[in-house]
């Protein structure tokens, strides 16, 4: 492990979370890392990130390259020590044993980490199977437990197996956030008392994303100056929807616009369609309009949204999208669909536009519009301006703050339950 950077003052945090980057799969869950490493300048906070596994893993890989490449037992992450212990998981099968076996592979790990003064609050990410585990490592250590949900409970709660584990996970937890409102009502419908659930959407670095030049940017991409350009980012997978805007663009296409689209992003843990999309392009005859950039470095994003005129994301399904604000923040509009809390988001015409999902038609309507609209660029960034990461993390430090000084077991009281800041 390298050299740990000093600790401040606080109770100590644990982020419990099976989706965290790592050497072997460096993009995965940086939204959980942008979020919690925040608050861990505030307070003293270490993460533990259960890996799957399971004992003729390494064969399957033989035919399905980059499926569960693994983890190191551990990392040094700008100074935070990550733990990645095994759990064991049969992929596609026994999934409601998923929270049991995270809970015993976490529980050394985190037994050692209590007996050297370094949990006081346990931290979990997605309700299903993370904070099921978290639950119940919380009550065989004696220490108040909080879950994040970020997107994957609205359809959790749809899976008869795994609606009742979902609702067990967040009607025992001390505190639930929840990223969006949407989400929210997911936790109130599955019978968690108002006052343990609290909306803290995610935010922006404003020094991280911020517009540069966009001639220079577009040259940097071999892109044409003066053309229309759309970008979308995220995991190469059904669910971010890349292959629903590609099948737009011929319409878009006869309607008049020239439009090029920037495809950012690469293999998920959620699957690589990659070779799927590229084959689309092709058979579509867009090999000069839709151009691969392949994972772009967080550091990196700004350059990429800076050379485009308009964001689009067709989703199946999302809690609160970094991406848009990040996009925002470069001064780009959104086209989205209305799924999960992408309306909370995009919540005014002026920052742009969310369709029904799975109607092509809105979509490209939509596309077509946004791309021949002259947008208020500044007020788009000055939206993303009032939703930085200090405006979360000041509730979260006092969340955690406030559960510490209480009794654990779900009974310390809420500061409130509203929103997180939105102009």
């Amino acid at each position: 492990m390298g050299q740990e950077r000093d600790l401040p003052a606080g109770p100590h945090v644990v982020v419990l979370s099976s989706l965290f980057p790592s050497a072997a799969q460096p993009v995965a869950g940086l939204f959980i890392r942008e979020r919690m490493f925040r608050v861990g300048r505030r307070l003293p906070l270490v993460v533990v990130a259960p890996s799957p596994w399971f004992p003729l893993q390494r064969l399957l890989a033989r035919w399905r390259p980059g499926f569960r490449p693994g983890a190191p037992r551990e990392e040094a992450q700008f100074g935070t020590p990550v733990w990645y212990p095994r759990f064991f998981s049969l992929p596609g099968v026994l999934k409601r044993l998923d929270g049991w076996f995270m809970a015993l592979g976490a529980w050394p790990r985190l037994r050692a980490l209590q007996r050297a003064g370094r949990l006081d609050v346990l931290d979990a990410h997605f309700a299903y199977p993370d904070g099921f585990a978290a639950t119940r490592l919380g009550r065989w250590l004696g220490v108040p437990v909080t879950i994040t949900m970020r997107g994957t409970e609205a359809r959790h709660a749809q899976d008869p197996s795994l609606r009742p584990l979902v609702a067990q996970a967040l009607q025992r937890a001390d505190r639930v956030f929840a990223v969006s409102e949407s989400l929210r009502q997911v936790a109130l419908g599955m019978g968690v008392p108002p006052e343990r659930v609290r909306v803290v959407g995610n935010g922006v670095d404003l020094e991280r994303f911020r517009p540069i030049d966009r001639t220079q940017a577009r040259a940097a991409l071999g892109l044409p100056p003066g053309a229309p350009v759309l970008v979308s980012v995220g995991g190469l997978c059904e669910r971010k929807g890349f292959h629903r805007v590609i099948a737009c663009l011929p319409a878009l296409h006869a309607k008049g616009s020239q439009a090029h689209l920037l495809v950012v992003g690469g293999p998920s843990p959620e699957g690589d369609w990659t070779e799927r999309l590229k084959a689309q392009v092709r058979e579509l005859g867009l090999a000069d309009r839709v151009h691969f950039t392949g994972p772009v470095p967080p550091q990196e994003l700004h350059r990429v949204l800076s050379a485009a005129d308009v964001f689009v994301l067709a989703t199946r399904n999302e809690g609160w999208a970094n991406v848009f604000l990040e996009a925002m923040a470069c001064g780009l509009p959104v086209v989205t669909t209305n799924v999960g809390g992408n309306a909370e988001v995009v919540c005014r015409p002026e920052l742009g536009t969310v369709v029904p999902f799975g109607d092509a038609g809105a979509l490209t309507a939509a596309m077509h519009a946004a791309l021949g609209r002259a947008w208020d660029r500044a007020a788009i960034r000055e939206y993303a301006q009032a939703n930085t990461w200090e405006h979360r993390v000041d509730v979260l430090e006092a969340e955690f703050r406030a559960l510490c000084r209480a009794p654990a077991a779900g009974v310390a009281p809420a500061t409130g339950t509203g929103q997180a800041q939105r102009p």
